[in-house]
């Protein structure tokens, strides 16, 4: 799972302050009940010390409309608003926090539920599309392509049919042309995860056809949807939900899979806490793996050290000193390895319980290994192995 959108957080000075909000339902009793909710957790937060500034800076954010969203993010410190993510599921309750670290497993599980993904409605003539751009509070847009080339009606019979119907099929293949020339770009330039492909059939199967590399390997085709009226939307609603379920679950089991072969040949990833941090300092990570049900939970979790900068990572501070590095601080576990992660361009994974092998509750895929990365296997997943705790 991509974590870029937490890059602003990077070099960013503490305090911070993280809202999770309920943004459940559409029109003015919704918008009401959301405006509720935010009031208490703004008392809250004034009374932990946030800034008036801060939280008039947050009540801001959250006053434009979401839309379809369910849910709600807002990571702010007193320079400004650093992360503002719309989620597709409601938290299970409001919440806020002030303090050191921003509250960011809350939002990273919810965002490991989103698949971000255009929607292209095709016809003869050329397609609806429709971006559903989840997590970012203005990401959705909607475009229309048409190929420019009219359909000819064929209404003879004899031997010039034969040419009508020839026009006819280069009309629609030039329209077809034009609207993957347009999926194409996209792709290149907005990279969604996942292009769903529907409407006519004759016209889905041009289009697909005329697609680049890249953007075919996004494709997924979906029946029953339609750029024309009287189409069955909500059962249309209903396979895309289903196939976009279908793909996040390949998406998270890609990575576990990579994981427990690297893990079983004792090459490719490495488990336990000391040796996750081990590897996230010398920029080796591809993907952190945490443990999801620990993830979920707000239990005490061990600190580690860090640094100034996100590679700056140890189980103690000694290790830290000895570099020369100065300004250290403590932070919990999760944040600091996420922080790393972040530092490397690596993606984050949450393992449902018993899918994989995990000691300390935390596991990485590496992109390369040498003869110094660590290659202790682990034991087998317990409730007690699944957690975040301290090594030794």
């Amino acid at each position: 799972m991509k974590i870029d959108w937490l890059r602003p957080l990077l070099g960013q000075e503490a305090p911070f302050t993280t809202v999770h909000l309920d943004v459940t339902g559409e029109g003015e009793p919704a918008a009401r009940e959301a405006r509720d909710r935010w009031r208490g957790l703004r008392r809250q937060l004034a009374g932990e010390g946030t800034p008036e500034a801060t939280l008039d800076l947050i009540e801001e954010a959250l006053t434009p409309p979401t839309g379809r969203a369910r849910g709600r993010v807002v990571i702010a410190n007193p320079q400004g608003i650093l992360v503002d993510r719309t989620l597709m599921a409601a938290p299970t309750s409001s919440s806020a926090v002030h303090g050191p670290v921003p509250a960011l497993l809350p939002a990273a599980l919810h965002n490991d539920e989103v698949v971000d993904h255009i929607i292209a409605r095709v016809d003869r003539s050329g397609a609806d599309l429709v971006r559903h751009h989840w997590g970012s509070a203005d990401g959705d847009w909607h475009a229309t392509v048409e190929g420019g080339h009219d359909d000819v009606e064929v209404t003879q019979t004899g031997p010039g049919q034969s040419r009508g119907e020839a026009r006819q099929h280069d009309s629609w293949e030039r329209n077809a042309e034009a609207v993957a020339q347009e999926l194409d770009r996209l792709c290149a330039s907005e990279a969604p995860e996942v292009i769903i492909l529907t409407g006519d059939v004759r016209a889905v199967a041009l289009v697909k056809g005329e697609l680049g590399q890249k953007a075919c390997a996004c494709v997924i085709e979906v029946p029953g949807g339609s750029r024309g009226a009287g189409a069955h939307e909500d059962a249309f609603d209903t396979h895309v939900t289903a196939a976009l379920d279908d793909f996040r679950a390949r998406r998270r089991e890609k990575v576990l899979a990579r994981y427990r072969e690297g893990h079983g040949r004792q090459d490719g990833a490495v488990t336990s806490l000391t040796d996750v941090v081990e590897v996230l300092t010398k920029g080796q990570v591809a993907e952190l793996v945490l443990a999801e049900d620990a993830a979920r939970t707000a239990e005490p979790e061990p600190a580690l050290w860090v640094g100034p900068e996100p590679l700056h990572l140890a189980l103690d501070e000694a290790t830290l000193s000895a570099m020369g590095l100065t300004d250290l601080r403590q932070m919990p576990a999760s944040i600091a390895l996420v922080r790393a992660a972040l530092g490397q361009d690596a993606g984050l994974t949450f393992a449902p319980d018993g899918a994989v092998d995990l000691r300390d509750g935390v596991g990485a895929v590496l992109r390369w290994s040498d003869p110094s990365t660590p290659h202790e296997s682990a034991p087998s997943l317990s409730s007690d192995a699944g957690r975040l705790s301290a090594h030794g």
